[in-house]
């Protein structure tokens, strides 16, 4: 899929959002992406992973595990392994930290790829990495659908992205008059850092 065909998915779902957003990493935006609209259709999500997961294959190669982060990862994770054939996993904050969890192991040698939605600034993305590194696998990279920051966000491995968007995000005291002009709404999951 293009990133043309990757954008009319997001805008057929209604998960294109114009407004002011606060997201995840506490930054505010015009423009939020609410990939749950997305990953609600089973067929729609089939098809964005599935493609997430030829385009993964073709800068990679064959892949024994996917890792993602909790809790937006795990849908597009699990079934960006599942097109590629593999095994999905996730790691989970505890104590304020990712790692593995519910008896779940990265097999030593296994070839691995960090999946992820959207990635905005890569904290969430290097903060997986950092838990797979703790296992003694062979890291490929990292994969999400959207990366939000056009290639400018470092997670520290080579990102697949199924599409690169130019979407300003700001701190919050440094917002341009139109949208400090707007209310400011919270729809992600995450507490703002």
């Amino acid at each position: 899929m293009t990133g043309d065909e990757i954008l009319a998915e997001f805008r057929d779902a209604g998960a294109l959002l114009e407004g002011h957003f606060i997201l995840s990493s506490g930054l505010r935006s015009p423009v939020f992406l609410q990939k749950m609209r997305i990953f609600e259709d089973p067929v729609r999500t089939e098809r964005v992973c599935g493609a997430l997961g030829a385009a993964i294959r073709e800068s990679f190669g064959e892949v024994d595990l996917v890792v993602s982060p909790a809790i937006g990862g795990i849908i597009p994770g699990y079934e960006t392994a599942r097109a590629l054939g593999c095994k999905a996993v996730f790691v989970e904050r505890e104590d304020g930290e990712f790692q593995l969890r519910r008896g779940f192991e990265i097999p030593k040698g296994a070839r691995v790829v960090m999946v992820e939605d959207i990635v905005t600034t890569g904290l969430s993305s290097r903060e997986c990495l950092a838990a797979i590194r703790k296992h003694p696998a062979t890291l490929l990279g990292a994969a999400c659908i959207v990366d939000r920051s056009n290639g400018t966000a470092d997670v520290g491995v080579p990102l697949v992205s199924l599409l690169k968007m130019d979407v300003p995000a700001y701190p919050a005291d440094q917002l341009p008059p139109e949208l400090a002009a707007i209310p400011a709404v919270k729809p992600g999951s995450r507490v703002p850092a």
